[in-house]
Parts: C-alpha cells; structure tokens; sequence
C-alpha cells in the first residue's frame, strides 16, 4: 500500500496538505438544484471535494423492513435516492469549481457509474467494511479508495484491506469512524487514530458525526491526513443527516481553523523560528562588563555580569571567561565579546 497518492489534484499522506471532504451526503433531498447548491457551499469553505452518496435503495435495505415507528426502510431510503442521470451535471459542477467529486456507491451499478464519470475516488461506507465483494468490486477500478472503519476490529480493517490490495488497488486510506448519528464526543476515541495509521502505514483520517468543531480540529492536532463532515444549508430540515451537519458559516470556520492547525503544526525539527530572531536577541543574556575593565587586567568573576540582550558573549562560556586578559579598555555595561578578551 502507498503511504502518499494523489486525488484528483492533491496528494494525501504525511507531510501533504489535510484533505478536506465536505460530506453532502444524503442532504440534497432529492432535489436536483439544492445539491449544486451544495457544491457551491462546498466549493466557497475551501474543501477539496465533495463527497454524495449513489445508492439504489431496493439494492440496499429489504423491502420487508420496517422501523419501530412502522416506516419501511426501503421507502424511506428511497427519498434520498441520488438519481443516477444527475451525477454527471453535479460531477461537472464539481470540477468546474476545483473540486473533487466522490460519492459511497452501495452496489455494483452505482459503483460502475461513478466509475464511468472519471471520480477521484471511491469512498466505501463503514457498513460495508465486511462487504467484501462489494469491496472488491469497487477496488478493481484501480481508483483511490477511502475505506471507512466505523464498527469495525483492527481484524476487520485489515481483512478489507487484503480484499482491497488482491486486486492489485494500493491506494487506500482508512478514515476513523464512529457510527452513531450524531456522536457523543466521549465516544470518538480518537487515538485510534494513531493505532490505524502505526498499524497499516497508510494515509489515515477521521470521518466525523459529532455535531461541533472541537472533535475535528482535535483530530486535526493529532496529525490526520483528511477529514470528511457532514454538511447542509440548513440543518433544521427534514432528512436522514441534516441535524448533525455544519451548516455553511460552521463548515468554512472549520475549513479555516484546519488550516491553521496544519500549518501549526510544522515540521517538528526544533529550532529557533525566524518570528523569535528579534526576540532571542532582546530575550537571551550575554556577558556585560560589570565595572570598567582596564586592558592587560585578568578577568575575574566579579567583573562581569549576566544580563540581557544577546549582544556580547554568551553565558555558556563564562567559566572560559574568567582568567583571560582584556585585550582593550571595556566600560562599565559595555557587552563582552571575543575581539575584546
């Protein structure tokens, strides 16, 4: 598996860039013109791509399930059914606003039509972390694949990831994931995140169901190398995951703050910055000449002192100092440096 590969125009892996998804999900509601709508949205927080979910709901839930409210679920689903003649439009729509387009497809012809349109990547929802053959499916279109691991075993991650790479796809990220809707901030262990990228050495980050911005930027401090939220227009609509999304203002304020966080969190070789040059200077001591020091004196410790700025001789060196000769006048406050002892 590749530790680093590109989608769309981005490299995702350590040392890139944090690739943002903004997950529309199911929100569109089966309207055509709210979907664009939402790639705009997408499109003005600065995600890289915008991420739908292509299902056929017959070939998704059994027409003979129902919920405990007596709603059957094959029906339900089928109101939030992505039209397939739409994907086109959105996945041009997408492009042109320089994003990528990625969907979850839930079934073989959903996965062969998003194949058709050229998408970045597939995303694999974590209900079908042990659908292995729709796994497979998917992974021999030799596309990028996001792998999500809610409800699953490190075991089962890595089962789906040997279903992924037999057919020869090695460009896989996992995405942590805790399948409740939303998720109590308490249950989203996110060191878990670390385990899944020590154990499978691939690009690894969160898909988040949580309902603030605190969860994802602390995701982003731990290092993740993409994020996927949910968002909405408004998140008061009726629908399957309009509660728990950002709403527009929510998602750009947290494209923002991971930004900040990434450029934050640098490179991790310690070193004085360039923004503390000035004040290392004013904020570190050196040698001061404590009274005046005639030339051809041998320095003693109570001609000198310790004090700020960083003009003179370091402190480091002070039991050097003392014994040698002053090879010129120094005044009382005047900085000690190499040329004068």
């Amino acid at each position: 598996m590749q530790r680093q590969f590109e989608i769309g125009s981005k490299v995702i892996g350590a040392g890139n860039q944090l690739f943002v998804i903004a997950e529309a999900g199911s929100n569109h509601n089966q309207d055509l013109k709210k979907a664009k709508s939402l790639i705009s949205i997408a499109a003005d927080a600065g995600a890289n791509a915008v991420k739908f979910q292509t299902f056929i709901a017959r070939k998704l839930v059994a027409r003979s399930e129902s919920l405990a409210d007596g709603t059957n679920l094959c029906e339900l689903f089928e109101k939030f059914e992505l039209p397939h003649e739409w994907h086109k439009e959105l996945f041009d729509d997408a492009k042109s606003l320089g994003m990528s387009f990625i969907s979850s497809p839930f079934d073989f012809e959903s996965a062969d039509l998003l194949d058709s349109l050229g998408v970045a990547a597939f995303k694999i929802a974590s209900g079908d972390l042990t659908n292995l053959p729709l796994i497979r499916h998917i992974a021999s279109k030799k596309r990028p694949v996001i792998l999500s691991t809610g409800m699953g075993t490190l075991g089962e991650v890595g089962i789906a990831l040997d279903a992924i790479s037999g057919t020869g796809c090695d460009r896989v990220a996992l995405l942590h994931c805790v399948s409740s809707y939303p998720a109590p901030p308490e249950s989203m262990n996110l060191r878990a995140i670390l385990t899944l990228k020590e154990a499978f050495k691939v690009p690894v980050g969160l898909s988040d169901h949580t309902t603030g911005l605190q969860v994802p930027i602390a995701a982003a401090a731990l290092g993740i190398d993409l994020l996927e939220k949910h968002f909405t227009e408004n998140k008061k609509q009726p629908g399957l995951d309009h509660a728990y999304s950002l709403e527009p203002p929510e998602l750009k304020k947290m494209v923002e703050a991971l930004r900040m966080i990434e450029l934050a969190l640098g490179t991790g070789e310690k070193v004085c910055h360039e923004v503390e040059s000035g004040t290392k200077f004013y904020a570190r001591r050196s040698l001061f000449a404590a009274r005046r020091i005639p030339k051809g004196k041998k320095i003693e410790a109570d001609d000198m002192k310790i004090v700020r700025p960083q003009r003179g001789i370091l402190p480091e060196f002070y039991e050097i100092i003392v014994g040698r000769t002053a090879l010129r006048d120094l005044e009382e406050d005047e900085a000690i440096t190499w040329e004068a002892v």
